[in-house]
């Protein structure tokens, strides 16, 4: 049997994962799962392409039995950073590192510990935690906008999501027809990296150079998102560390921090109030879900009704959903992807004109970032039983929530009142939106099945 057909080959310049090939037993797990599952591997040929080809999603290296492929540790540079007194240092968490990162320290599955993560980063050395639920809210309030704005002025349809950055890479390299379908807003990580070097570090008057910005985040794409030139400013790395949830959890066991025994902290503001809605977004589903609900507003001038609030056809594990709602006499019809697998069945429909949609969510990790390639692995033999309890443990939150519209956090009203203007105004178009490029040339010829 050919090296190719057990292992994954991966560049020495891949931004996100490593692999340590003495400890590799050739068990193939690696290769089923990016073939077919992510399907990458089976889309492209590696003698023909400029180098081998990865989306950065993890999948590998959460089906990796022996560690042997595992996402780049930046937390051992960062550790070094976090006791130099010179800097201010801030730290934003994703919506699903806080229902996973327990099952590290043996807390109960789906338990949302957000209080205690809080504390824990205090005690590390971060001088501001925020929650990236604040950007998850600001996405939609531009989102929503462009995706009303496009059904008003005839735009490229169906608009399909870019707030996965394992997504987005795919389509630049196999499907990059579809780039102008693409959102240009930025991600939710990215988006709230912008605001803390902008709106936040002016609001408390510190250089930007002074500031080092770290993103908790479930995935591992997102470490090559962030060096992307599209998503920062000229001359500025936004974001400069990602940590996955099992690095946050390496580094605070190193630094004897017991994360089930700490006491619940608050985030700071500006940037620490975010929406149940943004929240939603850990789980597949949740963008769709959560702009729905914006734009609804932005049409009507008024809020979904709690009878409506939820879209359970949306909900779920399933690798495609649809989904349509009527707003006034419009008939929005929408789908969510999850597992680029599904996504290809879907994208080869759309492309060929027999579905049609208005908006189309895709994610590539199965369920969505609370299955992401950096979340835990210590549950990984109730794999699925576990997705649905992360899963629910956001949605328990949305729930209970007293805000769950984006629109309704009263720290995006304030940003857009005083710095951002309103929702795809010149300056927001400047901060949070993005550009994407076609990278089909990777590929050295291209190749479907």
């Amino acid at each position: 049997m050919k090296e190719e057909d057990l292992v994954i080959i991966y560049s020495k310049d891949n931004e996100a994962i490593e692999k340590d090939y003495s400890k590799c037993i050739s068990c193939g797990y690696c290769v089923k799962t990016c073939r077919n599952e992510v399907t990458v591997a089976r889309m492209y040929e590696l003698k023909r392409s400029i180098k081998p080809i990865c989306i950065n999603c993890g999948q590998c290296v959460n089906m990796c039995p022996t560690e042997s492929i595992h996402e780049k540790f930046d937390y051992l540079r960062l550790k070094k950073l976090l006791k130099d007194e010179s800097i201010v240092k801030t730290a934003s968490i994703a919506p699903a590192v806080r229902v996973a990162i327990g099952e590290e320290f043996g807390g109960d599955l789906g338990e949302n510990l957000e209080g205690r993560v809080i504390t824990a980063l205090r005690k590390l050395g971060f001088d501001y935690v925020f929650d990236v639920t604040f950007g998850a809210d600001l996405t939609i309030m531009e989102e929503a906008m462009e995706l009303v704005n496009r059904i008003k002025n005839k735009g490229t349809l169906p608009m399909f999501t870019s707030c996965c950055p394992a997504w987005v890479k795919y389509a630049e390299i196999f499907y990059p027809e579809f780039i102008p379908n693409l959102s240009s807003c930025k991600s939710p990580i990215t988006m709230q990296s912008t605001m803390i070097k902008t709106y936040f570090a002016g609001k408390k008057k510190i250089k930007t150079e002074n500031i080092l910005n770290v993103v908790i985040a479930p995935c591992t794409a997102k470490k090559s998102e962030i060096k992307r030139d599209e998503v920062n400013r000229s001359g500025v790395s936004d974001t400069d560390f990602v940590l996955t949830t099992r690095e946050l959890a390496l580094l605070l066991k190193e630094e004897g921090i017991d994360l089930i025994s700490l006491e619940e902290g608050t985030f700071d503001s500006p940037l620490g109030k975010g929406s149940s809605a943004g929240l939603i977004f850990g789980n597949s589903g949740g963008v769709l879900e959560a702009a729905l609900r914006t734009a609804y507003y932005y049409l009507t001038g008024e809020n979904l009704s709690k009878e409506k609030l939820v879209f359970n056809e949306v909900r779920g594990m399933e690798g495609i959903k649809e989904a349509s709602i009527m707003i006034d006499n419009l008939e929005i019809k929408v789908a969510v992807l999850n597992g680029m697998k599904n996504a290809k069945i879907l994208l080869d429909k759309i492309r060929s004109g027999e579905v049609t949609y208005h908006f189309v969510e895709v994610m590539n990790c199965l369920g969505g970032c609370i299955a992401g390639g950096g979340q835990p692995k210590s549950t990984l033999l109730n794999l699925d039983k576990t997705k649905l309890v992360r899963m629910n443990g956001i949605y328990k939150e949305d729930e209970k929530s007293k805000i769950r519209f984006c629109h309704e956090n009263p720290e995006i009203k304030e940003i857009y009142k005083v710095f951002l203007e309103y929702p795809n105004s010149p300056k927001a178009k400047e901060l949070l939106h993005t550009t994407y490029q076609d990278k089909s040339y990777l590929l050295g010829g291209k190749m479907h099945e």
